[in-house]
């Protein structure tokens, strides 16, 4: 059965970048909601004990009439594990190691990484996300609606898919709307600010 994760900081700590509300509230409420509507689908079947990703990478094999439930709620719930981690209050400034070497070379520094990860996150129609992803041996920026993601991406299994999740930033309204309105670009301005290299480095597999 799904828990919801304790954050390894305050609510109020990415203040002024994400609001104190905002947090508390994305968090308890909302991540919550996405696992507990992902245990009420999972509830009798043999998929609920194990790994939210395990799921949804053998999405068919969940009985039909849950999948739909499962793929929005399930894949929240592994959206906003991520989002968490990719944040900090110690967090801003630029990638180092391999993977400032590996943005170096796809993007051509961390500027132009910068520029096309906002226009991802700022042209997500509704509600979705923005993410950098490995493949391989490259980096590339995507966009997601709702709550797919790159392991999730629709009904593809993670198998199926060699995209690795290295950042992501949460463009549904809740996240920013409190604070920032309908001013979405002044919340992923807000973002860069609070964005935990160190975490994103530790997901980059270095080849």
């Amino acid at each position: 059965m799904l828990t919801l994760p304790e954050l390894s900081y305050d609510y109020s700590a990415l203040e002024p970048h994400i609001d104190a509300k905002t947090m508390e509230i994305h968090h308890s409420k909302h991540h919550k909601a996405y696992v507990d509507k992902t245990n009420a689908a999972l509830e009798g079947t043999e998929f609920l004990d194990k790994p939210i990703e395990e799921i949804i990478s053998n999405l068919d094999q969940v009985p039909e009439d849950k999948r739909a439930a499962i793929r929005n709620n399930g894949g929240g719930v592994i959206n906003h594990n991520m989002f968490w981690m990719c944040l900090s209050p110690q967090g801003g400034g630029e990638p180092e190691g391999g993977l400032k070497s590996a943005i170096d070379d796809a993007f051509g520094g961390f500027e132009p990484l910068k520029i096309k990860f906002t226009e991802a996150a700022l042209t997500q129609f509704g509600s979705g996300w923005a993410w950098l992803v490995q493949d391989g041996e490259n980096l590339s920026v995507i966009k997601t609606s709702n709550q797919d993601s790159p392991l999730t991406m629709g009904e593809t299994a993670i198998a199926e898919s060699p995209l690795r999740p290295i950042l992501c930033i949460d463009v549904w309204e809740h996240a920013y709307y409190l604070k920032y309105q309908n001013r979405r670009p002044e919340y992923v301005e807000a973002f860069w600010n609070v964005v935990d290299w160190k975490e994103a480095g530790r997901k980059f597999v270095d080849k």
